[in-house]
């Protein structure tokens, strides 16, 4: 049997997979979803200290303290940069990366280098006037409620009422954050991208299409919003299934 750690993206936290875990433990597999410093159940240990290298020490401890091994290290969105940390890390201890419509960066990128300006400019903004400097509140000037219908595709009402009151500001070192690539080993892993096509990004087809022609990638499809876990966890688990009954 596999191992997941499902790794949230920013302003969730370990809650938004509760609809995906039950359907991969019924298999048999093990299943972690730590939640990152400042989010959900820990936003109380949030201050201006916290970054990109936290996060992915919060991870690197669940795997080292667990002594979970052979595992399969999935990331949504912004955390695609944290299981990359991760696996710089720690690779002896994965089998597997896998990119939910998430964001891969190269070594010495933010986050914020990934953002394009037009979008990162009101974000910036956002920390500055209701942030204190060091909180991203939200990903846009539009509320959550409506962020989150529209841009998020989340139209189910419980799903949303749910989601909202969850969402916490995320620190921005988060975003400003550079991610260290130096392990070549951590390079060697396979790695598995998974496009959610019901949610259009430029930025994420590219990735796709990397994935597409390099050899350590495989590139899946899923016909979902940007956050599959929630709103179709039917369809991301058969391949995240699939993914550990072909280790």
């Amino acid at each position: 049997m596999a191992v997941f750690v499902l790794v949230h993206p920013a302003w969730f936290g370990g809650w938004c997979w509760r609809k995906l875990i039950p359907l991969l433990e019924h298999h048999g597999h093990s299943v972690h979803a730590p939640t990152l410093t400042g989010l959900g159940e820990r936003s109380h240990l949030a201050h201006p200290g916290v970054g990109m290298q936290t996060h992915v020490d919060d991870v690197v401890n669940v795997l080292t303290y667990a002594d979970l091994r052979e595992l399969i290290l999935v990331g949504s969105s912004s955390s695609g940069a944290v299981i990359s940390g991760v696996a710089d890390r720690v690779p002896e201890r994965i089998s597997r990366l896998v990119y939910v419509d998430a964001l891969v960066p190269k070594g010495g990128q933010a986050l914020w280098d990934l953002i394009p300006p037009p979008l990162r400019s009101p974000m910036e903004a956002l920390v500055e006037t209701e942030g204190f400097g060091w909180l991203l509140p939200r990903f846009s000037a539009q509320p959550w409620d409506q962020f989150v219908r529209e841009a998020w595709q989340v139209n189910n009402e419980a799903d949303l009422r749910w989601m909202l009151a969850r969402l916490r500001p995320t620190p921005v070192g988060h975003f400003t954050g550079p991610v260290r690539l130096m392990n070549p080993t951590a390079e060697q892993l396979p790695r598995t991208y998974i496009r959610c096509r019901g949610w259009p990004s430029a930025g994420l087809d590219r990735y796709a299409q990397t994935a597409s022609q390099d050899t350590r990638w495989r590139l899946l499809e899923l016909d979902s919003n940007h956050l599959p876990y929630i709103t179709d966890p039917h369809q991301l688990a058969p391949m995240l299934l699939e993914l550990a009954a072909s280790r």
